[in-house]
């Protein structure tokens, strides 16, 4: 039978099953009609069908991406006049295969899977859609690149931007709760004597404008990943020509840049009023042992392992698996790559839009969310370098305790990384790789003990015990691009840097 090329939207009522819960037949019947109501009208004003109602959700199909977008986005806009209803919407755009009335295929279920990861309030779609649309006529940004069930390889995701919604990226968002944000109004006066960490918001320009490229030369010196600018709808030609010199984009209305900024500002506030910090001045740290960062192990290892990835969350902590990564280190023998998986990062101070590759150069800097990681090549066989930054999992230890690292330390002991799962590895050839992966095989496993090691603050500096006869320990000093493997106790100093399979333990002064 023949396919067609066509625009899948599903929607789906939020919170359906908790409704269900907590309704009569009645509810649940008007509940039900009210969702009918709404999207059967809009898919036909803009030339599609509803192929399948099941009741809290529908399958509809539209033969233009950019008429599945704007009845999308025209179904949310909708919803701010109808209290009853909450509703995700997904997109995807490809072949699909009509039979007996229904239509089936790869497409069909890509935006299925796609519709499983939107939040509720909004229009998520597929690159296929982003491809085929009129970005003219649709707000848009990119959300992330996903790992979609069923679905082969990772799926880049953007997102339809209604006029209630406006989504501060990272950056932005951690200016203003800093006061690092400085708002900058067409025909208003330029600011002087910016911080050098100030973030520039340019607001009411027409992108592509000679106005707006003036006011961007009449600014201060600042790098370009610092300057942003709010706008509603822009041609991809204007858009492409602001983020390929490294500048970011805040897309949305006016009023809800405005809401969004308020509400940063309502919750900053609460923040800072809502805790009471209490010092107990008998018991204040000398010293703090704190996960920083990401040991890359060279490869291949113990004929074992050929390549491997490990994710980046806004958090500091290195995953896999997860769809909520800012971005991905892929290890092999060549070297290693990073790519981007989320809107927001930067790279050397760049702005990076999602997808973007990059090989990995000592220096390299990897701004996520408030933390900046550093890529430290190392002059070593075992280890090809490490990302480095302080996170906010750390262990408070007082002069002259023992704290251990390890897997599962004992008390007081800080516990590194033991990730579950093989996803993440490729496999070497051969019978002892076999015969690993059987066996349930991981780096963290490997590489790392139960009891790693032990670290005791004394007067002469901090004593370093290895507690694991198999997995290696190493001393990594600020001051070299190399790693000390230690086979007994030895004095290092705070400041320095521990090595442990794939984690990176920070010695630091309380």
């Amino acid at each position: 039978m023949a396919t067609q090329t066509c625009t899948v939207l599903f929607t789906d009522l939020a919170g359906y099953t908790a409704a269900v819960a907590r309704s009569d037949r009645e509810q649940l019947r008007q509940l039900l009609l009210d969702h009918e109501a709404l999207v059967e009208p809009v898919v036909s004003r803009y030339h599609g069908r509803v192929v399948k109602n099941l009741g809290d959700s529908f399958l509809c199909l539209f033969s233009s991406a950019t008429d599945a977008l704007r009845a999308a986005v025209d179904i949310l806009e909708r919803l701010g006049s109808t209290d009853s209803l909450n509703m995700r919407l997904a997109l995807a755009t490809g072949d699909v295969e009509p039979i007996d009335g229904d239509v089936f295929g790869e497409t069909v279920n890509l935006a299925a899977r796609v519709l499983s990861k939107t939040p509720a309030g909004e229009i998520w779609f597929s690159a296929g859609t982003h491809l085929c649309m009129n970005a003219s006529e649709v707000p848009w940004e990119e959300v992330g690149t996903f790992h979609l069930k069923g679905i082969v390889g990772p799926q880049q995701v953007y997102r339809a931007v209604t006029s209630a919604i406006c989504k501060l990226p990272p950056p932005v968002l951690t200016a203003a709760r800093e006061g690092r944000l400085w708002r900058v109004r067409r025909g208003v006066e330029l600011p002087t004597g910016l911080p050098t960490d100030a973030v520039i918001l340019l607001e009411g320009f027409v992108p592509g404008s000679v106005e707006l490229e003036g006011t961007v030369q009449a600014l201060p010196s600042l790098d370009a990943s610092s300057l942003w600018l709010a706008a509603w709808h822009i041609t991809p030609a204007d858009r492409f020509e602001w983020t390929d010199q490294g500048r970011g984009l805040v897309v949305g209305t006016p009023e809800s840049l405005e809401a969004a900024i308020e509400r940063t500002r309502r919750q900053t506030l609460a923040d800072a009023g809502s805790d009471t910090l209490v010092f107990d001045l008998d018991n204040v740290v000398d010293m703090e042992l704190v996960l920083s960062g990401l040991a890359l192990p060279a490869v291949p290892f113990a004929q074992v392992v050929s390549a491997y990835s490990y994710e980046l969350l806004s958090d500091g902590r290195w995953v896999h698996g997860s769809d909520r990564a800012a971005v991905r280190v892929d290890v092999s023998a060549t070297g290693a790559v990073l790519m981007v998986l989320q809107p927001g990062v930067l790279i050397n101070g760049r702005a990076c839009s999602t997808g973007h590759k990059e090989s990995l150069a000592h220096d390299t800097r990897i701004q996520v969310g408030d933390l900046t990681h550093t890529f430290r090549a190392l002059e070593s066989e075992h280890y090809l370098g490490v990302l480095v930054a302080d996170s906010h999992q750390r262990l408070g230890v007082l002069s002259g305790q023992k704290a251990e690292i390890g897997r599962d330390p004992a008390h007081p002991g800080l516990t590194l990384a033991d990730r579950p799962g093989q996803a993440n590895l490729r496999w070497c050839s051969g019978s002892v790789a076999s015969r690993a992966r059987q066996t349930g095989f991981t780096l963290d496993r490997a590489l790392v003990g139960r009891h790693q090691a032990s670290f005791c603050l004394t007067e002469g500096g901090v004593e370093l015990v290895p507690l694991h006869g198999r997995c290696p320990t190493y001393i990594m000093t600020s001051a070299e691009h190399a790693l000390q493997r230690v086979t007994g106790p030895t004095m290092i100093s705070l400041g320095d840097d521990v090595v442990v399979g794939t984690s990176v333990v920070g010695v630091r002064p309380g």
